[in-house]
């Protein structure tokens, strides 16, 4: 399993944590896969599938973050919490179990809650900003 892939998996798995994996959450997978990886729509929408199977497929988050951890440097592990906060707060909600998954997520890849907060802050001030500057705001 590639780093990448375990990474597209986790996203998944975020989005599944509470047992709503809805459009909105799909497409920001979809934009984060683009975006780290460079792909288009076809091969964003085939990473995504395999992603999909590979969460379904493997009981615990302990094997995705360990291929993550052997592929991504420790300084840039909080960027991909981002990844997953942004995931997570696609549709406009926190969840206990999203909020339990993340924490477990920063322990598995070496970060500490600090980082995920941070990291969840970040994102949310992005979304607000983006937001504030949609012409439906007005």
């Amino acid at each position: 399993m590639t780093g990448e892939i375990a990474l597209a998996a986790l996203l998944v798995r975020a989005a599944r944590a509470n047992d709503d994996y809805n459009p909105l959450q799909i497409a920001a997978i979809d934009s984060v896969i683009s975006r780290r990886f460079g792909l288009g729509p076809w091969d964003v929408s085939a990473m995504r599938s395999k992603a999909e199977a590979l969460e379904a497929a493997i009981g615990d988050s302990v094997h995705l973050t360990r291929a993550i951890k052997d592929a991504i440097a420790y300084e840039d592990r909080p960027e991909y919490l981002c990844d997953l906060w942004q995931v997570i707060l696609a549709d406009g909600k926190r969840h206990e179990q999203e909020d339990g998954l993340m924490r477990l997520v920063s322990n598995l890849l070496g970060l500490r809650d600090r980082d995920s907060a941070h990291a969840r802050q970040r994102v949310q001030a992005l979304m607000d900003q983006l937001q504030d500057q949609s012409p439906l705001a007005r």
